[in-house]
């Protein structure tokens, strides 16, 4: 009687706190929270138990029984584990929905429930060809939202990973240390006979599922997928003294799942509002021969140049021909012309004369063509065999590098005309994209690898 008198008693308090939790939270929230509701009452029919639950035996032919993997999760066996599900539901209507949106929300929780029963059968199919205990698959049922709680408690960690939720005299518990405790409390729950063995199975399959999708899937605004940081890595989740060889097999892991195109490279981006000097070292290409190709390029280029400074400078100067002569002056003037006229007349004008230098090296195969015409330099160098193209042309101030290399590729492209310098940088067969622009004085960089 005394327990009932404090419920009763608590019960406007509990209705306050309920309503302020699920208060400001979407449509789709309070609709999960009611069905789960609704399931836990049908779960004291037992042969809805059977035909609502996901029990491995049952799910492939003969029974068949497929639609258990959408079903499972609403029902729930225990008061408390309803209560549970609900404050969850509310936090992720208050923390997470705003930052993800509905339909992301959405789409999270049916990824996670579904994927968790798929997995939790071939979990208990191979215990079972193992042991062959036939207990496994008729006698476990999968319900509730253990996993999705897990993936909660993921996302939660990827949010806001140093938040504290308790001090302990041995330390404070941040929400980074949160799903591996949880994973090994019930555990260790289990092997005491306190808690169902679905649950320890159910909780670690969401985190490791959770951490998946969120590390490497999960699709943002701004057209990115996943989360590369390094706070997020799966090392992460353990101590400190234990992240190094865990580590070394997660990338391992990570390899042969590229590999097998399960999961893709890191995608960066990079956006900074201003100029600065950025040195990118490319995957795949040999900095000692990227800076000897760059420097055969660059001499090439200061040689046509300084060729060219001396021939505008060897013409006379518009100014002198205004200020009158004196008549040696002038008839200095008068002879220099009559040689020009006569070399104009041999070799055609000067606005049309082109210079032109081929220099061929093979097996690392090296050209270099040089063009001169109306002050314009062309520098073409091409190496195979790891081959790199360098275009530069200049045309009445403008500048236009090119730059390829295949195998490993990469593809820098500078255009300055007017102020304005935009440098496209492309690598395949990896595959990095990094595109720099300057725009007065702007600069946008984005790299990108697939």
């Amino acid at each position: 009687m005394a327990a009932l008198k404090t419920i009763h008693r608590n019960v406007p308090y509990l209705k306050q706190q309920l309503s302020a939790l699920l208060g400001n939270t979407s449509s789709s929230v309070k609709i999960v929270c009611l069905v789960v509701l609704i399931g836990y009452f049908i779960s004291y029919h037992e042969p809805a138990v059977r035909f609502l639950t996901v029990t491995p035996g049952y799910v492939f032919p003969p029974g068949f029984r497929i639609w258990t993997i959408f079903t499972h999760c609403f029902i729930e066996f225990h008061f408390w584990e309803v209560c549970v599900d609900v404050v969850t539901l509310g936090l992720c209507g208050k923390l997470i929905e705003p930052l993800w949106g509905k339909m992301e929300m959405l789409t999270f929780f049916t990824l996670i429930n579904t994927s968790v029963a798929f997995f939790g059968i071939f979990f208990y199919l191979a215990i079972y060809m193992a042991t062959f205990n036939t207990d496994v698959l008729f006698e476990v049922h999968l319900h509730g939202l253990s996993g999705y709680i897990a993936a909660v408690s993921v996302a939660v960690k990827q949010m806001m990973p140093d938040h504290v939720v308790i001090k302990t005299p041995l330390g404070k518990m941040t929400n980074r240390n949160v799903p591996l405790c949880v994973s090994l409390l019930s555990i260790i729950l289990y092997v005491v006979g306190l808690l169902e063995g679905a649950y320890p199975t159910m909780y670690t399959t969401g985190v490791v599922i959770g951490w998946l999708y969120l590390r490497f899937y999960q699709r943002h605004s701004n057209g990115t997928r996943g989360d590369m940081a390094d706070n997020f890595t799966f090392a992460s989740f353990f101590p400190t003294v234990m992240q190094p060889p865990i580590e070394i097999c997660s990338k391992f892991v990570y390899n042969l799942m590229v590999g097998l195109r399960i999961c893709r490279k890191p995608i960066r981006k990079y956006d900074v509002g201003g100029p600065t000097a950025i040195t990118i070292s490319l995957p795949g290409t040999d900095t000692h021969d990227a800076e000897r190709r760059r420097q055969i390029a660059l001499k090439a280029l200061s040689e046509r140049l300084s060729q060219q400074a001396d021939s505008a400078a060897s013409w006379p100067s518009l100014e002198e021909d205004s200020r009158p002569k004196t008549g040696v002056q002038a008839e200095q003037v008068s002879q220099s012309t009559n040689q020009v006229e006569t070399l104009t007349a041999a070799v055609g004008p000067p606005h049309h004369r082109t210079t032109g230098i081929t220099t061929e090296e093979d097996y690392g195969t090296t050209r270099i063509i040089t063009e001169e015409d109306h002050g314009t330099t062309r520098i073409n160098t091409e190496e195979d065999h790891g081959t790199t193209r360098i275009n530069t042309e200049e045309d009445h101030g403008t500048t236009r590098i090119i730059t390829e290399e295949d195998h490993g590729t990469t593809r820098i492209t500078t255009e300055e005309d007017h102020g304005t310098t935009r440098i496209i940088t492309e690598e395949d067969i990896g595959t990095t994209r990094i595109i720099i622009e300057e725009d007065h004085g702007t600069t946008r960089i984005s790299t990108e690898e697939r």
